[in-house]
């Protein structure tokens, strides 16, 4: 890597296009972050409740690996037989971070072997890496006795190297947990706040310390639980305690769907008509549009339990899958009916999906810049999505905004609760009663999320601090261009060139501005 770097840092600038410098700058930064990040190395978790092998390989290979000829059937197989060398793999990294005092807190590890243990306790059988391949093996066009070969082949795979390697797993979790301790925050670690620190700034590309996030967290909380508290009123609402008048609308029948199988059935149905309405009705925001279409999808039970209330996978690079956003209806009373417009704006149009798959089909930039994963860039640019929503009439109700505001609100405090977790040493618990308190969520949404933050550390401060830059920027070009600012073009600036820094976006927009001001003075010529 650094040497890759040193090779970039040879090649001259100044003898490069405008679209190659912003290319260099964008993979210099990338580069160079992660170089910065070389010590840290090992101050992860890699197994952990949101993500890591023991749940992604099973999601790969029932969500994304193709069946759809024998080929595929056969490597689906073949891919199985390779889980243990990578589990092995992973087990070799997980014992050098023990070596190195990097040991999750214990709730993680009990997490993690809850999860690993309920997946090998299943029957062959019934497991989804056996009857996803079968219902996908009978859609071939295969002679039933190869298609009893084949899963065969996969039941014995199972069976003898997949189910062994999680077993491994297991074994080692379960020494490893009477090390671990209840303490939360990365300054546990050895430098733990030398590396917040530098998480902070690798997830934001911003320079703000973790005080400076704080208190910008805090101001925030302020400033929208004052906004809410002036529609609560109008609404004839309790405005002494934001969360437990929020709480209490969201248990009331009228936001909520039956907990059954066909409430979950409506609410995607719901969720796919605001995305189709929303798509239909943005000509005069975007010139900019994708070019493969997003579903609405539950996500896979077997992860839904641990998992945030909702992610988007990106399309396949070859477009022929489209975005899929995947929404948590593991209890449809987390799923509130006046906040699910501010949601699938966020996790699709026009935001994740938006912005993900026009990068991803940009034409004539280095792959690099159309995959590389800026967390500020990207989910500021879906709040702003949401923030957008809101300003051009799309949440349609007095409640829906109320959904959206307590949406901005929920990550204002994550600016808090993050910040508070890993630099001033909260608790976990201390963490959780912070967020109850001020967003009136479920508590069980808020456990899943504050145990998100732990383990992810910085990543949800880049959110708020993405949007706020994105907002600050239109402010600017309004203010300096005046009638002439077209928000289309502020748009297409922001999205013709994929994601990148916040600091170079802001110098892309100030071209764009200083490009639209001399179109200006051209004009009056």
């Amino acid at each position: 890597l650094k040497e890759g770097l040193a090779i970039l840092r040879s090649y001259d600038l100044n003898k490069q296009t405008p679209t190659q410098q912003l290319s260099t700058k964008i993979l210099d930064y990338f580069m160079d972050i992660q170089a910065r990040g070389e010590k840290f190395m090992y101050h992860d978790y890699p197994l952990n409740q949101m993500f890591g092998l023991q749940s992604e390989f099973p999601n790969f290979m029932t969500t994304l690996h193709p069946v759809n000829n024998a080929l595929n059937a056969r490597n689906y197989i073949k891919r199985l037989n390779k889980v243990g060398i990578k589990f092995d793999q992973t087990l070799e990294g997980l014992r050098i971070r023990e070596e190195k005092g990097v040991i999750p807190p214990r709730f993680v590890i009990r997490r993690v072997l809850d999860e690993m243990t309920a997946f090998i306790k299943t029957p062959i059988t019934d497991n989804s890496l056996y009857t996803v391949y079968a219902e996908k093996l009978a859609k071939l066009k295969l002679d039933k006795t190869r298609q009893q070969g084949l899963l065969a082949d996969t039941e014995k795979s199972i069976g003898t190297v997949v189910y062994p390697a999680y077993q491994r797993l297991i074994d080692y979790f379960t020494t490893l947990e009477p090390k671990a301790t209840d303490d939360d925050g990365l300054w546990k670690l050895p430098d733990g706040d030398a590396c917040y620190a530098y998480q902070l700034r690798s997830n934001t590309t911003t320079e703000f310390t973790p005080q400076e996030v704080h208190e910008i967290g805090l101001s925030e909380v302020d400033r929208i639980e004052t906004e809410m508290r002036g529609i609560l009123k109008g609404l004839g609402l309790p405005t002494n305690k934001i969360a437990k008048t929020i709480q209490e609308l969201s248990k009331d029948p009228r936001f909520l769907y039956p907990n059954t199988d066909e409430g979950r059935a409506e609410a995607l149905a719901e969720y796919q008509r605001i995305i189709d309405h929303v798509n239909q009705n943005l000509d005069n925001l975007f010139d900019l549009r994708p070019a493969v279409g997003v579903k609405v999808e539950r996500i896979p039970e077997f992860r839904e339990k641990t998992s945030a209330g909702a992610y988007y996978m990106l399309p396949s690079m070859d477009g022929k899958r489209p975005g899929v956003f995947y929404a948590n209806l593991r209890d449809m009373n987390e799923v509130v009916k006046f906040g699910m417009r501010t949601l699938a704006y966020h996790e699709a149009i026009p935001g994740h999906h938006f912005q993900l798959s026009i990068a991803q089909g940009l034409k004539g930039l280095p792959t690099f810049r159309r995959i590389l994963p800026f967390t500020a860039y990207i989910e500021g640019w879906a709040l702003y999505a949401e923030k957008l929503a809101r300003e051009n009439g799309f949440m349609e109700d007095t409640y829906s905004e109320l959904g959206y505001l307590q949406s901005e609100l929920f990550r204002s405090v994550r600016l808090v609760v993050d910040t508070g977790i890993h630099f001033k040493r909260w608790t976990r618990q201390q963490a959780i009663d912070y967020m109850i308190e001020h967003t009136g969520m479920p508590d069980a949404s808020v456990v899943s999320e504050i145990e998100r933050y732990i383990v992810m550390p910085g990543q949800a401060c880049a959110y708020k601090l993405g949007e706020i830059k994105i907002v600050q920027l239109r402010q600017k070009a309004l203010k300096t261009l005046g009638d002439s600012f077209n928000i289309k073009k502020f748009h297409n600036t922001v999205l013709k060139n994929g994601a990148m820094p916040l600091y170079l976006l802001e110098q892309e927009i100030d071209r764009y501005i200083q490009q639209e001001l001399k179109h200006g003075e051209t004009g009056a010529i």
